[in-house]
């Protein structure tokens, strides 16, 4: 796994049906908290993370996605970040582990988990992630070439799209994948899917567009 992975992270009211139609699409379950509530998947590249709202300590509301990441040692990435700018960068024990946060572009706090191998409260599964997806998460309202300078900084790679910048800032969940698209959409019977130059356009389990591209 590589050192930072991007890893959107979704709050929503139904996390299984969330996983479920996620696990459809070709990403696959690492580590689920044992009482509920949490889980995160993988793919060939990048994380997608689900949290339940009623359990969320920050308000996060049914739908809602938030940028984050995840990384094996958060003290040298707090360094290379104060050498790039972002002089905020702080580390910071949570129940569930050492946590990172940090400014980005636009006045965005971003939050990075460092990799743990404790995993008391957390179930943990043999996970074969396909490398055939990759997560590519759709930024409005930024900054393109002061995120990919954080980008950068933060050692993800230009791993995100862009749409306009003059929007509110918001987050949503996007997937590149070298599947065949229309075995794709096979796949999903009873969600709504439109077919468009772009890709694949689903409304998934929390009402929201998620957009699958080629």
């Amino acid at each position: 796994m590589n050192d930072v992975q991007i890893r959107p992270l979704r709050f929503t009211a139904d996390v299984e049906a969330m996983r479920g139609f996620l696990e459809t699409l070709g990403l696959r379950s690492r580590i689920e908290s044992e009482r509920g509530g949490w889980v995160d998947m993988l793919t060939g590249r990048g994380m997608v993370a689900l949290h339940d709202t009623a359990s969320s300590s920050t308000g996060g509301q049914p739908g809602q996605t938030n940028l984050s990441f995840e990384a094996d040692k958060i003290d040298d990435l707090k360094d290379r970040l104060e050498q790039a700018g972002f002089p905020d960068a702080t580390v910071f024990d949570e129940a569930y582990g050492r946590v990172l946060s940090v400014t980005a572009p636009g006045e965005v706090v971003i939050w990075v988990d460092e990799r743990s191998e404790d995993l008391y409260g957390y179930k943990l599964h043999d996970a074969s992630p396909d490398d055939r997806w990759s997560v590519t998460p759709y930024l409005t309202g930024a900054d393109e070439a002061a995120w990919l300078g954080f980008l950068e900084a933060i050692g993800s790679g230009p791993s995100v799209r862009f749409g306009p910048a003059d929007a509110e800032f918001a987050v949503r969940l996007e997937l590149t994948t070298t599947e065949d698209l229309d075995d794709v959409r096979g796949r999903l019977g009873g969600l709504q899917v439109t077919r468009t130059d772009a890709g694949l356009e689903i409304v998934d389990p929390d009402g929201q567009l998620v957009v699958v591209r080629g």
